[in-house]
């Protein structure tokens, strides 16, 4: 078999501690690289890019976010629509206001925007906890699609009050607007989600991600061998904002291109999210693209075998899709509580002792 560790030997701390120290893994990810930037541009067209590739891209970054606070830190929260929209708006208004600047910038500093946002919601996190900081950002984001709705300023005074992204390009290729190309969109999402995804790897390994896993497990004991909890929750709270603000940013100018606030980010949105690293994983951020894979691809295999082959109508197959989710999401808080990642870990160690008992 070739999923073993014998004759994989390491030599330094470095090789011991690496994302993926067995070598298949490491050159099983690095085709996924090849295939995710090297082929898939090629071949994919616009059907594949809007149903699949483009939503499946944005989600994984909002439920990398999620999962930052919620598996990582323990902080509940329900306002990831809101902070979604925040990202979003501060997009629009930065394309408008400085339509010299790249609209690779424009989502960076639109993920700062809302990291900001996301601090200044997160500070009750300091003095409540469990189902009321679930309250606290729920309200946060009924009021965020409030403030969007009924400050005219955010959507420039237009009398339909939706948004609607300018074309943008990026080296001379439009990423938004209506003359974009399925190709040059999907790889200009896929540069972020590689960028969140390894940022997001990179400080759950490390001195961060232990803090606020100490903050997750016992908060009390954590404060007392010297963690901060002030500034663990609210840095939890901050890098989760910027990666779900990125997400709104890309949501709304790459993938929809003229939303209004009520319908793209109401709180189904903050809860398809949160369903997304419930299924995926609570603290892993394979779990979050796990996640977000099976949430997408669930909806188009459903309305491509239910509504295209058996001809059943599209109402009673959108019924059935959200009756299937919420079985889905009771079978693995019972079952399976870590989710698709865990299921995936288990089948790697049984890959790994096979044929041996276990």
């Amino acid at each position: 078999m070739l999923y073993r560790e014998a004759g994989d030997f390491k030599t330094s701390y470095e090789d011991d501690s690496q994302t993926f120290p067995i070598r298949f893994d490491r050159l099983a990810f690095y085709a996924a690289l090849v295939v995710a930037f090297g082929i898939v541009p090629f071949v994919i067209n616009d059907y594949w890019a809007n149903a699949v590739a483009l939503p499946f891209l944005i989600y994984a970054i909002a439920a990398i976010g999620l999962n930052i606070l919620v598996g990582f830190c323990g902080q509940v929260s329900l306002g990831t629509g809101g902070f979604m929209a925040v990202g979003a708006y501060a997009t629009y208004k930065l394309m408008t206001a400085f339509p010299e600047v790249n609209i690779f910038f424009h989502v960076l500093i639109a993920g700062g925007i809302t990291a900001f946002v996301g601090v200044l919601f997160g500070l009750p996190s300091l003095r409540i906890k469990g189902f009321y900081l679930a309250v606290a950002t729920l309200a946060a984001q009924f009021f965020l699609v409030w403030l969007f709705n009924r400050v005219p300023w955010f959507y420039n005074y237009s009398a339909s009050g939706q948004i609607s992204a300018p074309e943008r390009t990026v080296v001379g290729v439009p990423v938004t607007g209506p003359h974009t190309e399925a190709w040059a969109t999907y790889l200009f999402c896929l540069v972020f989600l590689a960028g969140s995804a390894l940022i997001a790897r990179n400080l759950t390994r490390g001195a961060t991600g232990r803090k606020w896993m100490a903050i997750r497990d016992m908060d009390i004991a954590a404060e007392i061998i010297g963690v901060n909890p002030l500034r663990a929750k609210l840095s939890a709270f901050a890098v989760s904002s910027f990666f779900i603000g990125i997400a709104g940013a890309l949501f709304f100018s790459v993938y929809l291109g003229a939303v209004e606030v009520g319908e793209a980010f109401g709180i189904n949105k903050s809860f398809l999210v949160l369903f997304m690293v419930i299924i995926g994983g609570l603290g892993r951020i394979f779990g979050s693209l796990a996640g977000a894979a099976f949430l997408v691809l669930l909806p188009v295999l459903l309305k491509n075998t239910l509504v295209g082959t058996l001809g059943w109508p599209t109402d009673l197959a959108a019924h059935l899709e959200i009756m299937i989710v919420g079985a889905l999401i009771i079978v693995f808080l019972v079952a399976e509580p870590h989710g698709l990642a865990q299921l995936w870990r288990l089948t790697k160690e049984k890959l790994r002792l096979w044929p041996f008992p276990h």
